[in-house]
């Protein structure tokens, strides 16, 4: 049907008695085009009910015609009907993250009063109909991630075809629209310039031609002609010439964009740029390598009163206080970084890589404690590393490899607990040890400190870095043995002690290393046997060269074989009667033991945590939670109830008071005590006391007093409730790089659990609901009150005795074979994980409606995958994709689907995790393992040197 022959159906029956009949025909025709409807939200599209009451259908109250079609998220798939076209008074349609097919209906065209079109996130293809034209009214037209093709010739006062496979050039008509706003046309495949009429468009607030091959140069005008200019993105083109003089006039300016050009020059002043947050030029060839290459970051007003004190670059950056991103890297930009840098309060992200750089670290740099992301390595900074870097607590990427540092690491580097993805200071002049604290990154995953001048014995604390994968130490003046500790950094993939002084025996148990690739021990003083399991199959991949005291091992090493010494019969006959009586002794000690502790056992009436600093009476729990009222009440679960409480000190706490008459709750209480007690670690909930005695009523009362959590639970993110969201500002959404950590915390616990305890523990109720947020948004796993502990040497995969009642969990989140009677185990806790995992991702709860016997959340996200993580994910993820500017130095290097890949990468770990068989399950070592790598790729560290 053409839009002159929709026109005419419209008018004509717009003209017949009860003209909105219309409109019910073109909604019925619209559902007869839906080939699947999962949600069934269309099945209620009958005679039964006015189609004003129709799900997804309003209507304005004086016509009865319908004003808004709001079908967004809904899974739909089939075809968008052209009777659509018929519905004259529409005013926004939202088909978005959907999985509708076909081309756009040209009868769209016909929709005179259509101010917002949302068709972003389905499987539309065809070109973009120029008929659109016609909506005169459209404000917000939203294409984003579709398989849009050919040369598209449509405007529209928001023109948004992001992430579609357009090519040609950008239309000249663009700029015929008087009241045009907004052009976004990134990561197409769009060649030729950027018309020049548009740029004379002052209306314009945004524009977005990022990821393209779009050449030219920025007009020396632009910012005369565009003073509504907020965001300006060039990122990955073809561009040339310079960034033009005038661009300080675009004094609304919050986001200028120019990385990976060819952009040359140098860069002029920013001084009136008062609103920019995100200012981005690496990877250009900026700069003349002069000492005036950073003057833009210094005539500035406002700084006037202070003076430089780093060399020849003024200290003007301070008045950008609204940056929270800079990214010089990748030029030949030169000088010092200046003092005043430390004003930067807001910024999150410094990049400064490979440049020539000089000068020292300033010491401000603790001022700015926002910072996730420094990198300055590749150039010439010189003098010692800042201990004020401790200050910023939120690092979790610090690379300040191949410069001149000197002097000892400073330990307030190894108090930063938060960095996760890297610490690279290779290739500096670095002396002394390396402090003992280092055992504080726990959630580290690259560790670099090779070629430096660092000495004494490799920290034993090492290693409860037990998410390390890559671990660096060569070519330094290390001394002594390699720590028996290290056993535990069982997710090693390179590891490199090469060229050092190391000495002894090569650890056996880095046969053991699963995940080992590359293993180099050559150039020190090893001695004895080299082992010949796990890594040290492979030669290729082991290299011992340059110890003259090794022998044995496979025999494409080519070393010399390992003298056998004889044993005397004297001492057999000594050795074997003593080594059975020390095991008849061991056996009757043990037997002792655990009848002792049986009897312990079940003759305690009340439990408290052994060395808490922290005492409280059934009064101060009173007092402190308002005598429990319902206003402090935070939640209510299996066994009690959970008050915040605020002690007359002013500490805050939350307890969680036993509900007594419930059958479990005393053994509940138990068990959470016996294992709160016996654990430690930054992911687990942190227990301050244990209180049990007597009410006021004399009825017995047992409560556990933890840590106050400012920012909730995980439930409560990733589904609000309104009223939550109104009082508490808790926002509606996590972003993935939140996620990808709740998702690693948590992960990390579990490890933890199961592989690092004294006793591996089983938690038997993970969920969304017991995971809780920091006030820094880290996450700890709460509510051990169902957990077990299995049986020293037991199998890890199952337990025959537990320290806690027969409940296995809850519903959604049990391992199936929980509930045919099979004993608690690690894999139990494995399938929990992966449906949490898979909850944070869709936004869907494992008990919604939608599922039922023969779909689980499991299944729906298995057979979802394979259309795309597009037709699954939560669609404020993949909304983040469409916002997704961040910029990154020339070691890395970004798709423009790399959210959707990291996507589906997670969601393949879930999926794994929560596989019906337990045996299919990974365990939860690897999973840390997998996470962080993919961690290292949001934040742009996929790249690092990996051999």
């Amino acid at each position: 049907m053409s839009l002159q022959q929709s026109s005419i159906l419209a008018a004509t029956a717009t003209s017949m008695p009860g003209g909105n009949e219309t409109d019910r025909l073109a909604l019925l025709a619209f559902k007869a085009k839906v080939t699947e409807d999962p949600f069934q939200v269309t099945s209620s599209w009958n005679a039964t009910v006015h189609f004003c009451k129709w799900p997804g259908v309003t209507c304005g109250r004086r016509h009865q015609r319908v004003t808004i079609l709001n079908l967004m998220s809904q899974k739909l798939v089939g075809t968008i009907s052209p009777h659509l076209g018929n519905l004259s008074f529409l005013r926004v349609l939202h088909l978005q993250n959907n999985s509708f097919t076909g081309e756009i209906p040209p009868e769209l065209g016909y929709l005179k009063r259509l101010q917002i079109l949302r068709l972003h996130n389905n499987s539309i293809s065809g070109v973009i109909p120029a008929d659109l034209s016609a909506c005169s009214e459209l404000v917000i037209f939203n294409l984003f991630n579709n398989r849009l093709v050919g040369k598209n010739s449509f405007t529209a006062r928001n023109f948004s075809p992001a992430k579609n496979h357009l090519v040609g050039r950008i239309p000249d008509g663009l700029s015929q629209l008087a009241d045009l706003t907004v052009v976004v046309v990134r990561g197409n495949s769009l060649t030729g310039t950027i018309p020049a009429s548009l740029f004379n468009h002052s209306s314009l607030m945004a524009i977005d031609v990022g990821t393209n091959q779009i050449e030219g140069s920025l007009p020396p005008h632009l910012g005369n002609t565009l003073p509504s200019l907020q965001f300006l993105s060039i990122y990955r083109n073809q561009f040339t010439g310079s960034i033009p003089v005038s661009i300080s006039n675009a004094t609304n300016l919050a986001f200028l964009i120019a990385g990976r050009n060819g952009l040359t020059g140098k860069v002029p002043t920013l001084e009136k740029l008062q609103k920019l947050q995100r200012f981005t030029i690496a990877i250009n060839s900026l700069g003349s390598g002069k000492a005036d290459d950073l003057t833009f970051l210094s005539l500035f007003d406002q700084c006037h009163r202070f003076r430089s004190t780093a060399g020849n670059v003024p200290p003007g950056i301070c008045n950008l206080a609204n940056l929270e991103a800079l990214y010089l890297a990748g030029n030949q930009l030169t000088g010092n970084i200046p003092h005043e840098i430390g004003r930067l309060r807001k910024l999150q992200q410094l990049a400064f890589a490979e440049n020539r750089f000089s000068g020292i670290i300033p010491h401000t740099v603790g001022n700015l404690t926002l910072l996730s992301k420094v990198t300055l390595s590749e150039n010439q900074i010189y003098g010692s590393i800042p201990s004020s870097i401790g200050k910023c607590r939120y690092l979790v990427y610090l690379d300040l490899c191949c410069n001149n540092l000197t002097g000892v690491i400073p330990k307030e580097v190894f108090d930063l607990s938060s960095l996760s993805v890297i610490l690279d200071l290779s290739q500096n002049h670095l002396t002394g040890s390396v402090p003992m604290n280092v055992g504080n990154l726990k959630n580290l995953g690259y560790l670099d400190f090779s070629e430096n001048k660092l000495s004494g014995e490799i920290p034993a604390t090492l290693g409860s870095c037990v998410t390390l994968e890559i671990l660096y130490l060569e070519a330094n003046l290390f001394q002594g043995t390699v720590p028996t500790s290290l056993r535990f950094l069982r997710g090693i993939q390179f590891l490199n002690l090469s060229h050092n002084n190391l000495s002894g025996e090569i650890p056996e148990y880095l046969e053991d290393f699963d995940f080992v690739q590359n293993l180099d021990l050559s150039f020190n003083d090893f001695g004895g046997e080299v082992p010949t399991e796990g890594i040290f199959k492979n030669a290729s991949a082991t290299s011992i060269i340059g110890n003259s005291k090794l022998c044995g091992g496979v025999p494409e090493l080519r070393l010399p074989k390992c003298e056998t010494k004889k044993r005397s019969t004297f001492s057999l006959k000594f050795v074997i009667p003593v080594s059975c009586g020390l095991v008849v002794a061991i056996l009757l000690m043990g037997f002792v033991y655990w009848i002792w502790f049986k009897k312990s056992s079940s003759e305690t009436s009340s439990v408290s945590l052994e060395h808490s600093p922290l005492r409280v009476s059934y009064r101060d729990l009173l007092k402190a939670t308002d005598g429990f009222s319902s206003a402090n009440l935070m939640g209510v679960g299996s066994f009690g109830s959970v008050y915040k409480g605020v002690f007359s000190d002013g500490m805050v706490v939350a307890v969680k008071v036993l509900n007594l008459l419930h059958r479990g709750a005393s053994t509940s209480f138990l068990a959470e005590c016996m294992t709160l007690r016996n654990i430690r670690h930054r992911n687990l909930v942190k227990v301050l006391t244990a209180c049990s005695g007597i009410d006021y009523q004399g009825n017995v009362f047992k409560a556990l007093v933890y840590q106050y959590m400012v920012n909730g639970s995980l439930d409560e993110w990733l589904h609000p409730h309104l009223e939550e969201h109104m009082v508490h500002k808790i926002p509606a959404n996590l972003n993935l790089l939140q996620r990808v950590n709740i998702a690693i915390d948590v992960a990390s616990a579990l490890d933890y659990l199961h592989h690092h305890c004294q006793t591996p523990i089983v938690h038997c109720d993970l969920k969304p609901s017991n995971v809780l947020l920091d006030n820094e948004m880290n996450a700890h796993v709460s509510d051990f009150g169902l957990a077990k502990f299995l049986l020293e040497g037991s199998n890890r995969s199952s337990v025959n005795q537990s320290s806690s009642v027969g409940v296995r969990g809850s519903f959604g989140y049990a391992a199936p074979e929980y509930g045919m009677g099979r004993d608690v185990s690690t894999t139990g806790d494995v399938y929990s994980y992966g449906i949490l995992l898979l909850e944070m991702l869709t936004g869907k709860r494992p008990t919604d409606a939608m599922f039922n016997d023969n779909l689980n959340l499991h299944s729906f996200a298995q057979i979802a995958l394979a259309e795309g993580v597009e037709g699954i994910a939560d669609p404020v993820l993949l909304q983040q994709q469409d916002e997704d500017i961040e910029e990154n130095t020339s070691k890395t290097t970004r798709d423009s689907g790399r959210i959707s890949q990291t996507l589906g990468s997670i969601f393949r770990i879930g999926i794994a995790c929560s596989a019906e068989s337990p045996r299919e399950r990974p365990n939860m070592r690897g999973v840390v393992s997998e996470l962080l790598v993919i961690r290292g790729d949001v934040l742009g560290a996929g790249s690092k040197r990996t051999n």
